[in-house]
């Protein structure tokens, strides 16, 4: 309660026009300080889960409370318009997704952006340092999951393994990294000794440099079995010039969707997990022309400008209205 009178007050003074909030714990404290401002701001929420609110007078009275809500997919705004249920999901947060009550056409799809300034082709030199670092040589064809692993089944890093597991004999030269960190560590590591993949999959140190981590591997896979808003990764790997093996799964098609380079796997298909890196593992690694393509086509649309672009002519249209 102490920063929302905090917040009201400084809405009150600035007279501030727009307030804008991203996280869910985030919306209710947003629209109480804006009421009690007397300003009469503008509020606009943004969802970047691809799970409906969670608690039910959220879903219920959220969106009249708000100016607009911003969906960052449009299967996010799919779950906030109609809801999405798979009964079936051996995943709870995927069983059952119900839509919100109220005006729908406050609703708008935007997506998000990257800082293609860092995400890009980079210069090989920097890239091999990194290689050599995680102890791959020039002829391994490294993939990569870049994500937390986190209880109970992380990202799919256990599946990712499996199918390591299915392809290495087939393609002695291919490397399979887990970056990233969480308290998965133990399993992933027992899973490694288990299946056979001792010297072949690792998990790497903690990496802080992300566009050096993409331009050092040669296939970014995102095996997600949870759910998923959209999926920048794929774009950040992309824009990196590199192909991207990741679950059809919620949102991550319309990140895939603009580099179009790699596979769709169904989520949680080991076989056919398996399947595309096997075939990724055994074509040529992207050229610097295909590298440049890529990065373009992530540069006209997914570019942090595109991203401020698209938001600031919704503030602009807000602000027009009475």
């Amino acid at each position: 309660m102490r920063f929302i009178w905090s917040a009201g007050r400084f809405i009150r003074r600035e007279q501030i026009q727009i307030v804008h909030a991203h996280h869910g714990r985030d919306y209710w404290p947003t629209i109480l300080a804006a009421r009690i401002s007397g300003m009469h701001p503008k509020i606009i929420l943004t969802r970047h889960m691809a799970k409906s609110p969670s608690s039910w007078p959220s879903r219920c009275f959220l969106l009249g409370q708000c100016d607009a809500l911003v969906a960052v997919s449009h299967f996010v705004s799919k779950v906030l318009r109609e809801g999405v249920y798979e009964p079936n999901s051996p995943e709870p947060e995927r069983r059952s997704r119900p839509p919100i009550r109220g005006d729908h056409s406050k609703i708008h799809v935007l997506y998000g952006g990257i800082d293609i300034n860092r995400f890009r082709p980079l210069d090989s030199t920097e890239s091999e340092l990194q290689r050599r670092a995680w102890g791959l040589e020039r002829q391994h064809y490294a993939f990569g999951v870049a994500g937390g692993y986190s209880l109970p089944r992380g990202k799919g890093q256990r599946e990712f393994l499996q199918a390591a597991a299915r392809i290495h004999h087939e393609v002695p030269h291919a490397r399979f990294l887990i970056i990233g960190r969480g308290n998965m560590a133990n399993l992933l590591q027992s899973d490694i000794q288990r299946l056979g993949l001792t010297g072949k999959a690792w998990l790497t140190p903690y990496c802080d440099d992300m566009p050096i981590a993409m331009n050092a591997l040669d296939c970014l896979v995102h095996p997600q079995i949870g759910t998923e808003a959209f999926g920048l990764v794929i774009c950040e790997a992309h824009a990196s010039g590199k192909p991207v093996i990741a679950s059809n799964l919620d949102g991550i098609p319309e990140a895939f969707v603009i580099g179009n380079r790699g596979w769709l796997v169904p989520p949680e298909d080991v076989g056919q997990l398996a399947k595309a890196m096997l075939h990724e593992a055994s074509q040529p690694r992207t050229n610097e022309s295909e590298r440049t393509e890529l990065y373009r086509r992530m540069e006209n649309e997914f570019s942090i400008s595109a991203s401020s672009s698209r938001v600031a002519e919704l503030y602009r249209k807000l602000a027009r209205r009475e």
